[in-house]
């Protein structure tokens, strides 16, 4: 990755070239460039079609504070903001689980994933990546299992006419137990820097 010497003006350039990072005024220096070189790495990824436009905005806002590469999959056109240079959405064939077979080939070790999608989480979760719920749930290898087991019952009774009710409506509350659960994800996979080399 392109860099700059460590002199007054000293700045990391982001992986697309678009912006840089003025480091100058942090004293250790070299713990800042290698948390921006694992942020650079990283890739959120959205599962657009169900994802609430709170959500989106959240993760927009996150991908611009840290030049954080931002992919919004869906089977659908996705309208991107302006002025977000680090965003990007991938548009699918439609089709049942298309846009999760996109997420499930392209998500690498160490990504944030955001979706409502227990089956998919079920399938990125052993391949390394974070994965969070709209409503702040980080989907763990110790949860993931027993959240698709109840998934598929739950189906099962609707299925076979049974009325199960749903989520509550999508409020402040769950907007705020969100972004204070990206913020921790992000935060801990930029520290770890476990990220496939790109």
């Amino acid at each position: 990755m392109p860099a700059t010497g460590w002199g007054s003006s000293e700045s990391v350039q982001d992986w697309r070239g678009h912006a840089e990072f003025d480091v100058s005024t942090f004293p250790a220096k070299i713990a800042v460039e290698r948390d921006l070189v694992a942020a650079l790495r990283m890739t959120l990824w959205i599962d657009a079609d169900a994802a609430p436009r709170e959500v989106k905005e959240i993760c927009f806002r996150a991908s611009e504070r840290l030049k954080l590469a931002t992919i919004l999959v869906a089977n659908q056109r996705v309208q991107l903001p302006p002025g977000y240079a680090h965003l990007s959405a991938v548009r699918v064939d439609g089709g049942p689980d298309v846009a999760d077979h996109y997420i499930v080939e392209h998500a690498a070790l160490g990504d944030v994933a955001v979706t409502a999608d227990i089956p998919l989480a079920a399938l990125l979760v052993p391949n390394g990546v974070v994965v969070l719920d709209p409503r702040g749930e980080e989907y763990t290898a110790e949860i993931i299992g027993e959240r698709l087991s109840v998934r598929n019952f739950m189906d099962g009774l609707r299925t076979a006419g049974v009325e199960t009710g749903g989520h509550a409506a999508y409020g402040s509350r769950e907007k705020q137990a969100f972004a204070n659960a990206l913020d921790r994800a992000l935060t801990r996979a930029i520290r770890t820097g476990g990220h496939r080399a790109r």
